[in-house]
């Protein structure tokens, strides 16, 4: 059995794609998946599965959302190393007296080359700040998530994938729950 972690985009939002998690884990224990554990409301879903690839699990989770609920929602799903990568590698963890509460990490459907940071055009979102890592990419907002262009439906426009974001304490907490399993 593999871990994966489906991150679930745009469920419970705004009154949007409405889904108790309680039905969630029923609805992805009868499809099959095990050992199933949820972290808030938002859409973040531990699953146990024979399955090793994870854009399979995460587009069969999609299906059955689908068929039990009838919302769309794409599910990015990565692993314990996308987390701890996180970690590693996030630039502005390195700055003196940083704020995490401005960071959040933007998971994404696909891998980026570095030099995809030209398609976001960053530049005119100043004082915002993104740098691309892969299959992530982080962000420091200057004011808050609330109050910037620089958002997940942006993203998806420019780079022509899916993605969904997390805030540093959910991508803290979601690691510390991978590494307890």
């Amino acid at each position: 059995m593999v871990t994966h972690l489906a991150l679930l985009r745009g469920i419970n939002v705004s009154g949007h794609n409405m889904m108790k998690m309680d039905a969630l884990k029923s609805m992805l224990e009868k499809a099959g998946f095990q050992n199933i554990e949820t972290y808030i409301q938002s859409g973040n879903v531990f699953v146990d599965a024979e399955e090793e690839n994870g854009a399979s699990v995460g587009f069969k989770i999609k299906q059955e959302i689908f068929a039990a609920f009838g919302h769309d929602v794409p599910a990015v799903v990565i692993h314990k190393e996308d987390l701890e990568s996180c970690f590693k590698n996030n630039p502005f963890l390195k700055e003196k007296d940083v704020d995490t509460k401005k960071l959040y990490v933007a998971f994404l459907s696909n891998t980026l080359r570095s030099d995809s940071i030209n398609d976001l055009r960053i530049s005119q979102f100043k004082p915002d700040e993104a740098v691309i890592d892969g299959n992530k990419i982080f962000i420091k907002y200057a004011v808050g998530a609330g109050k910037t262009r620089l958002d997940q439906k942006y993203i998806e426009k420019k780079l022509n994938l899916t993605a969904t974001i997390r805030n540093w304490n959910t991508v803290t907490q979601l690691l510390k729950m991978y590494e307890e399993r």
